[in-house]
């Protein structure tokens, strides 16, 4: 039986330390699949909540942690993968897979994950012009399988790191990646002084949870639009918290994920970012900010800076 090195969890779930290298078998592409040589991979958030047991995984979903990589396509799944999807062996591609990238060969790529449902907002949000992004700045295995709905060939002028994306982070904020301001959350009321330079937010993008509901709800314009990717804050909102603006302001509250959804639509995604984004990465509109690349074998310490809430930039 082939093997492949991983990384692994003792006892299924723990602290960063807790991760280890370990060789596992290496899966076999069925038909719609490829497998590809994790050539790096990109640390994500639920990759924190997966190693600590928070994160239920789909049914179908290798518990082998990681969603984004970049690598190569080394087998089809069989001769009808390669006619219906366009891929074919040798191929250099990048995208997101339900699990399991935490895979070796050499360095670990800047990812796409969160830049996927973005896109798929700014396309049903054109008419919005101010909108609002609250979060704390901020692949693991040797070969995946993956089906050819979700992946992107990778574009010569992207690296492999490049495919794979407090007062210092506020000045990265506003003159490298162009935001109008930047609030520091820990010394600065966000929420009144949003109001105080907006006459309301359309669009609300939140990844923090339960400790910023209120402030969003009180920044939000008249029939606008609070959508939740992540409770990096937690799920459970405090004592007082005033739900009338949903009511009076005619709010929209959505949250929305990726890992659970069907290959469908998640190739509705990759067809979107496809059109809009990557030719925007291509030709430097877009830039991919790595904060740092490390080994494979530095998993933990990998996580470790993540979970910090320190970094501006991708951790590959």
């Amino acid at each position: 039986m082939a093997t492949m090195r991983a990384i692994a969890i003792q006892g299924s779930k723990g602290p960063a330390t807790a991760m280890y290298v370990t060789d596992i078998a290496k899966p076999v592409p069925i038909p719609g699949q490829v497998l590809v040589k994790i050539r790096a991979f990109g640390l994500n958030r639920m990759d924190i909540l997966q190693r600590e047991g928070l994160y239920p995984l789909p049914s179908y979903a290798p518990e082998t942690m990681g969603v984004e990589f970049s690598g190569v396509i080394e087998q089809l799944g069989d001769e009808a993968t390669a006619m219906e999807s366009a891929f074919k062996c040798g191929d250099e591609v990048f995208g997101l897979a339900y699990g399991g990238t935490y895979l070796s060969d050499g360095t670990a790529a800047s990812v796409f994950c969160h830049w996927v449902e973005s896109c798929w907002e700014f396309v049903r949000n054109k008419r919005h012009n101010q909108k609002a992004y609250s979060g704390r700045s901020g692949a693991y295995a040797e070969y995946i399988v993956v089906s050819t709905k979700t992946l992107f060939h990778k574009p010569a002028q992207l690296s492999w790191e490049e495919a794979a994306g407090i007062p210092e982070k506020i000045r990265f904020l506003e003159q490298e990646l162009g935001v109008t301001k930047a609030f520091n959350y820990k010394t600065d009321n966000w929420a009144a002084e949003t109001q105080r330079l907006t006459t309301g937010v359309n669009l609300v993008v939140d990844f923090i949870g339960a400790p910023y509901f209120q402030g969003n709800l009180d920044i939000a314009a008249q029939d606008g639009r609070i959508i939740l990717l992540g409770l990096m804050g937690g799920a459970k909102l405090p004592e007082g918290v005033n739900i009338a603006p949903l009511l009076y302001k005619r709010l929209r509250l959505e949250a929305s994920g990726l890992r659970s959804r069907d290959l469908e639509y998640q190739k509705t995604l990759r067809d979107m970012l496809l059109d809009y984004a990557l030719p925007k990465f291509c030709d430097g509109s877009f830039k991919v900010h790595i904060e740092k690349v490390f080994q494979f074998e530095d998993i933990v310490e990998a996580h470790q800076l993540l979970e910090k809430n320190q970094t501006k930039g991708k951790i590959i």
